[in-house]
C-alpha cells in the first residue's frame, strides 16, 4: 500500500481549516498532518510536519499566502503548495504562481475535487491551466521590457534635471525652482520640458508620479 499525500493546512480561520481537515480525512490516500493560522506558522510547521503539499489561503496574518510560499519554496523546494482560495482575481493567481504555487482553486470546490489537486501536486503535476501559464508568460516580458525603459530614462536623466524634480515634487512653480537653484526662469523651463519628453508626460503632476514610482524621488510627506 502506497504512502499517504501528507497535507498541511493554512488558513487564518479556524472553522475552515477543521472543516478541510474533516473532509479530507474522508477521502483515499489523503492524510493531513498539520494545520498553520499564519504564514509564519505556515514555515514553521512544514519544517515539523514534513508535508507534501500545502493547501494555502491568499490572505494571512503576518504576510500573504505567496510570502509564505516564496519562504517555503526557497526551504522545501520538494514541498508542493496549492493555493485555496476565495480571492480568484488574476493578480492572485499570477503572484502565487510567481511564488512557486504549482496549483490555484477556489474554496468552493468539492472535497474530492480538492484531494485529487492535492495528488496529483504531489505526484508533480502542474496544475494550473497552460493559457494562465502563457498570460504569465507575457506579463513578465512586459514587466521586463518596463524595468529595461525605465532603466533607460533614468540613466537618461542629468543630476540637475532629478534635482528639479525633487522641488518640483515639492510643489514649487518655475520661477520658485529658478530662485531656489539661482538660475534663469528660462532655464528652467527648458530643463522642465525636457523633463517632459523624456519620461513621456504631458504634464508635471504625471512626471512627479512618474518619478516617483521609477524610485528618483520620495513622495512628500503632506
Amino acid at each position: 500500500m502506497s504512502e499517504p499525500t501528507r497535507v498541511l493546512i493554512v488558513d487564518d480561520h479556524r472553522i475552515v481549516r477543521e472543516g478541510l481537515s474533516a473532509l479530507l480525512a474522508r477521502q483515499p490516500g489523503v492524510e493531513v498532518v498539520g494545520e498553520a493560522a499564519s504564514a509564519a506558522q505556515a514555515v514553521e510547521q512544514v519544517d515539523a510536519c514534513s508535508p507534501h503539499v500545502v493547501l494555502m489561503d491568499y490572505s494571512l496574518p503576518g504576510g500573504d499566502g505567496p510570502a509564505a510560499t516564496a519562504a517555503i519554496r526557497e526551504r522545501r523546494p520538494d514541498v508542493a503548495v496549492v493555493f485555496l482560495s476565495g480571492d480568484d482575481g488574476e493578480d492572485a493567481l499570477f503572484a502565487a504562481v510567481e511564488a512557486g504555487a504549482v496549483g490555484y482553486l477556489d474554496k468552493s470546490e468539492a472535497a474530492s475535487v480538492i484531494a485529487d489537486a492535492v495528488r496529483r501536486a504531489a505526484a508533480g503535476e502542474m496544475l494550473v491551466p497552460h493559457e494562465v501559464l502563457s498570460r504569465l508568460i507575457q506579463r513578465q516580458r512586459r514587466r521586463a521590457l518596463d524595468e529595461r525603459n525605465r532603466d533607460r530614462i533614468v540613466e537618461g536623466l542629468t543630476a540637475r534635471e532629478v534635482e528639479i524634480l525633487r522641488l518640483m515634487a515639492d510643489g514649487l512653480d518655475n520661477q520658485q525652482i529658478a530662485d531656489r537653484l539661482h538660475i534663469s526662469y528660462l532655464t528652467v523651463r527648458g530643463h522642465v520640458r525636457n523633463l517632459l519628453l523624456k519620461l513621456d508626460c504631458h504634464n508635471k503632476l504625471a512626471a512627479v508620479a512618474r518619478a516617483i514610482s521609477y524610485g528618483l524621488i520620495e513622495p512628500t510627506p503632506r
